[in-house]
């Protein structure tokens, strides 16, 4: 399991939102590079990065700082927000980033998508972000009418090989993961799944290596971190064999 400390940026700072909403944002850190720095520093295994603005835009606007966060780090780095085109998928994949997530593009532009699996083969992860079952697109600001499960067939089809699953209505709330919906969705398909939303304890954590899917093969971890309800030590003890 890949614990995944989440460096949200927004305005060139990093921040958390509540359930996606962008007028809803706490700033954890005027300086996203020291901060992929301190939690290489903390022992991190992967980061998970995302530029909201270009997940809200559809344009790279912080995309300089991701970059500058890539050299700063020898850690890998998934990253996602806004590649909705062939040239924002180039700077992106060029940067050296090891994960590429499509949100948005993977549901409005199959054509794109399909490059995108040729190209990066299993750098490729697409989002798959749900409100109430639903799939939602546009950093999270429109739900279309396809279910998480019908989207995993459809990725499947195309050779995608692995998703960052989260629910929405739980992000940033610090209420719990959506298990139940993990549960469905990994029974559902083969696709490698990691988990973001909701976790607040390491309870949470507990509770999702109990879950036994062996498909789910990471967590994202956000504002629990940045509140300090446990330490990223505490949570990759968690997973340790």
């Amino acid at each position: 399991m890949i614990v995944f400390p989440a460096i949200d940026i927004q305005g060139g700072k990093a921040v958390r939102l509540r359930r996606g909403d962008f007028d809803d944002a706490t700033v954890f850190s005027d300086d996203p590079v020291a901060l992929a720095q301190q939690w290489q520093a903390q022992g991190a295994e992967a980061l998970h990065v995302i530029d909201l603005d270009a997940a809200r835009t559809g344009e790279l606007v912080n995309f300089e700082l991701v970059e500058r966060i890539v050299r700063a780090v020898s850690l890998p780095v998934q990253y996602g927000g806004g590649i909705r085109s062939p040239k924002s998928l180039a700077l992106v994949a060029g940067i050296g980033v090891r994960w590429v997530v499509m949100g948005t593009a993977a549901i409005t532009a199959l054509d794109l998508l399909q490059d995108a699996v040729n190209w990066l083969d299993d750098r490729l992860v697409v989002g798959i972000d749900c409100t109430d079952g639903m799939v939602a697109t546009h950093g999270w600001q429109e739900r279309t009418q396809m279910s998480a499960i019908r989207f995993v067939k459809v990725l499947e089809q195309h050779g995608v090989r692995r998703v960052v699953y989260t629910d929405v209505a739980r992000d940033g709330m610090m209420g719990g993961p959506n298990l139940i919906g993990l549960r469905d969705l990994a029974e559902a398909t083969s696709l490698q799944i990691i988990m973001s939303g909701g976790v607040a304890l390491l309870d949470d954590l507990r509770r999702l290596r109990r879950l036994q899917a062996p498909n789910v093969v990471g967590v994202i971890l956000g504002r629990a971190l940045y509140e300090k309800a446990f330490t990223l030590s505490d949570a990759l003890a968690v997973f340790a064999p």
